[in-house]
């Protein structure tokens, strides 16, 4: 007879029996003590019932040890209450100078740049319609006006000098 099959009700029984005064699982017992028979591998002369009972035991204690040494958090917050004041104040911050960048962009970047950033996010297609341009030349555009865009935020940001220190 297989020896997970012969063993699987003993231990199920043993840990259903020791669970209920460790705080654990039985599953969660019952899998510790089939990781401690792969890692101990038995002797061949040990019984493998008293070996189960044994080591179903061994398990239980040490569930009840290792709750014993945990304390919840008594005054933790559950979770993080969200984004600060500051990180609200950065984010407009942001925001604004991004759209003061972009009312300084040359040609029709203004108008396509501020219809790339509309909350409610248009497609290539009717932002096309609403510029009245081509599709196939928006993204060329596109990438032309993000280049502009990119330099002049570059250019407003103080580069480091080399060695890594600021001017």
């Amino acid at each position: 007879m297989d020896l997970v099959t012969e063993l699987s009700p003993l231990l199920a029984a043993e840990a259903a029996a020791e669970a209920s005064g460790t705080g654990v699982d039985a599953a969660d017992l019952e899998q510790a003590v089939w990781l401690r028979l792969l890692e101990q591998q038995p002797s061949a002369s040990a019984v493998p019932a008293r070996w189960v009972r044994t080591a179903v035991r061994a398990e239980a204690r040490r569930a009840r040890r290792l709750r014993r040494q945990e304390s919840p958090y008594a005054g933790a917050p559950a979770a993080d209450p969200g984004p600060g004041p500051e990180l609200a104040a950065l984010t407009a911050e942001r925001r604004r100078i991004l759209h003061a960048a972009v009312g300084r962009t040359p040609g029709n970047c203004p108008r396509l740049l501020t219809a790339l950033l509309s909350p409610k996010d248009p497609t290539y297609r009717e932002i096309a319609g609403e510029l009245d341009i081509s599709q196939g030349s928006l993204g060329p555009m596109r990438s032309r006006c993000l280049g502009c865009l990119r330099r002049m935020l570059a250019a407003e940001v103080a580069a480091p000098e080399r060695g890594g220190k600021e001017r």
